[in-house]
């Protein structure tokens, strides 16, 4: 398959600014795919990296950080699977997350998903997925859901381990065909695939969502950028006593994502952080 151009926008700047810089660059349109700090440890300076399916302004970024932001178009590859090529499996609560070359190490008592390198976000090794597999196995601890919404799917992977979790149905949407795709492989290759049904949908208008809603459970691991855009149409579709799981943030965006749900009614239950990394769990009472 042909990857569409990508555009690298990339800036350096004082570690103290990286931070600020990542959540400026991910809320400026155009929306990035990903944004990335890069921090040298034995280095005095950072620097941010930003990726588009579209050329940025130049100007625009600039004026915008305060810096000299650089944009340069990058090969013609695939730069999600040439990133994730190698990686290491990952543990995080109940989940062992893997690729084929580590089918051997699979503890016994692990809930195992295999995901492999491909199209699209989300094999559990970026500190926001492994945030939410994390909150997702202690919730269920503490109790059942039978009506769950993965809004962002990408590979599937919280949509899969949501459904090895409770046994329930779920919902994996995601505005981009090509992750839909891929997560409905996911679901089929790790068993999950009566329990898992993909839409594609920006947002949460599809007849499939709307009549599935409200939800006991949501989680959705995209950008501060559409969980603030999205709010009122996430909190609509909680359920009373219902559970959201928020991630893709950074530590200093979750006062401006929280300000966003809780006029809607929700309550901000916990914060759990993985350096500048942060995901959040809100409620929505039962009265």
């Amino acid at each position: 398959m042909t990857q569409p151009p990508l555009w690298k926008a990339s800036v350096i700047l004082t570690k103290e600014q990286a931070a600020d810089v990542a959540a400026v660059l991910e809320l400026a349109p155009p929306t990035p795919q990903a944004v990335l700090i890069v921090d040298n440890l034995f280095e005095q300076t950072a620097a941010v990296e930003a990726l588009y399916d579209t050329q940025p302004d130049q100007a625009l970024l600039s004026s915008l950080t305060g810096l000299t932001v650089t944009i340069e178009p990058l090969p013609d590859q695939d730069w999600i699977k040439a990133s994730q090529e190698g990686l290491t499996p990952v543990r995080a609560g109940r989940f062992f997350v893997y690729g084929a070359h580590d089918a051997g190490q699979v503890p016994p008592a692990a809930l195992a998903i295999r995901i492999e390198a491909g199209l699209a976000f989300g094999t559990g090794h970026h500190e926001t997925t492994a945030l939410c597999l994390s909150l997702l196995s202690d919730l269920a601890k503490r109790r059942r859901v039978s009506r769950v919404l993965d809004l962002g799917c990408g590979t599937g992977l919280l949509a899969i381990g949501a459904a090895k979790l409770w046994r329930q149905r779920v919902i994996a949407s995601d505005i981009d065909p090509v992750a839909v795709d891929v997560t409905r492989q996911n679901a089929r290759s790790n068993g999950c695939a009566p329990l898992v049904r993909t839409v594609t949908a920006d947002g949460l208008g599809h007849a499939a969502i709307r009549t599935r809603a409200p939800f006991d459970l949501i989680v959705s691991n995209i950008l501060a950028s559409p969980l603030t855009r999205l709010a009122p149409a996430i909190a609509r579709s909680l359920a009373k006593g219902g559970v959201l799981v928020l991630s893709g943030l950074l530590r200093n965006q979750e006062n401006l994502v929280v300000s966003f749900y809780t006029p809607h009614g929700l309550i901000l239950r916990e914060r759990r952080r993985d350096g500048p990394w942060s995901a959040l769990v809100l409620m929505r009472p039962d009265e």
